[in-house]
């Protein structure tokens, strides 16, 4: 369901940067991450080790915040759950 709206945040912002570089970040482990961290609610640098590295989850997730990335994500599941119950 999230994976549309990460892969076109993804292209939208690798046609804005100067380099044209799409990154080595495979973004299914970094949202992965991101749910672990808050499932958990441990530091960010106490992510599990077979996660992608602490700082580039950090990064992603300040730029998701910052595009609103994280709030259409949020809202869509927060839907995709209240359809669920019959709400």
């Amino acid at each position: 369901m999230i994976e549309p709206m990460i892969t076109a945040w993804k292209q939208d912002r690798v046609a804005r940067s100067a380099t044209g570089d799409p990154g080595s970040c495979d973004l299914w482990e970094i949202v992965n991450a991101i749910f672990y961290q808050n499932r958990t609610g441990c530091q960010w640098r106490y992510l599990a080790h077979d996660l992608p590295s602490w700082s580039a989850v950090f990064y992603y997730f300040g730029l998701w915040r910052q595009d609103g990335l994280d709030q259409r994500i949020s809202e869509l599941l927060r839907c995709q759950v209240r359809e669920r119950a019959k709400r």
